[in-house]
């Protein structure tokens, strides 16, 4: 894929997203079935200004994560926000000297960007060592009822072609790579924040389906 300035169009719409994002990276991280990350290497696809990497470190330190991206000027974002965590942020095409490296991997709200799914799980796949798993939270897919809306709103700031990728269109992406394939539903915990006159979400209703019924985790394990 090419690379790109930003993700979005308006610099001001990537900024918003860590504090938009931030709630759902936290019910990401509860549902990580792994409790101790320490001595582990990680990697964040699609990691945009580094939000999710910083979050998961203060709660799961780990050895090293690396985080990739298409839009450089969001890695440059996220390499001077690193204080003292073990970071690194590089393109997508820096995976190509990660060969079996990464013990675990995350992407949040991304897939439903990627042009190729199968070539999206053959790197993966490449990149990962024997045994472990990719955790991938999609929201943005073509079961979702709400997603004919956002695909309207995204398409008018991606810079990227907006998918409508279904549930199964994932999973088989992962089944054809030789990954074992499990999902669960967010079930998100506690109160879900609201917007007044949210795009996305017009009505409570809509919010609350999207948290705990439309979007989904999947878990990926690699052989």
């Amino acid at each position: 894929m090419q690379a790109l300035k930003t993700w979005a169009a308006d610099q001001a719409e990537e900024d918003a997203m860590d504090a938009d994002h931030r709630h759902l990276w936290q019910q990401m991280i509860t549902h990580i079935n792994e409790t101790d990350l320490s001595g582990k290497q990680l990697l964040d696809y699609g990691c945009n200004q580094g939000g999710f990497l910083r979050l998961l470190h203060q709660q799961k330190p780990f050895a090293k994560a690396v985080g990739v991206d298409l839009a450089a000027e969001s890695l440059e974002v996220a390499s001077a926000r690193i204080k003292d965590e073990p970071l690194e942020f590089l393109p997508v095409t820096a995976l190509e000297d990660y060969k079996n490296s990464f013990d675990m991997a995350f992407s949040h709200e991304v897939l439903y960007l990627l042009p190729d799914l199968d070539a999206h799980a053959a790197l993966i796949a490449e990149s990962l060592k024997s045994d472990v798993v990719y955790y991938a939270a999609m929201g943005c897919h073509a079961d979702n009822p709400q997603w004919e809306r956002g695909v309207e709103i995204i398409s008018a700031y991606s810079t990227l072609l907006v998918q409508s990728y279904s549930l199964n269109d994932y999973a088989d992406a992962f089944f054809n790579a030789g990954f074992s394939v499990s999902a669960r539903p967010y079930q998100f915990d506690g109160f879900v924040p609201l917007k007044q006159d949210n795009q996305y979400f017009p009505s409570v209703r809509d919010s609350l389906d999207y948290h705990t019924t439309h979007k989904t985790l999947f878990r990926f394990e690699k052989p």
